[in-house]
């Protein structure tokens, strides 16, 4: 069994009373419950999901992918691309 190292609370922590009594434990039917519902999981999982922080950042990341996909697929070809030989039509 692993033992987790407990960091002692300094004498001079000022919730120290408030730490020591846990978290709360709320009834059904108690005062703080009727004021405070839970939310349905929907909601909750609406508010909790990821948005564009940076809107267009990916549009503009992926564009740029873009072109330096087209630049490497121009290195590859011979001539930048123009057609070999003495025959052109």
């Amino acid at each position: 069994m692993k033992t987790v190292n407990i960091v002692e609370i300094p004498a001079n922590f000022r919730y120290k009373k408030v730490y020591l009594k846990g978290k709360p434990v709320h009834d059904n039917f108690d005062s703080f419950t009727a004021r405070h519902p839970k939310m349905d999981v929907g909601r909750r999982a609406k508010i909790f999901a990821p948005f564009d922080a940076l809107r267009g950042f990916s549009a503009a990341i992926l564009a740029e992918q873009g072109k330096a996909e087209k630049k490497e697929r121009e290195k590859e070809k011979p001539h930048g691309g123009e057609p070999c030989g003495v025959y052109k039509d």
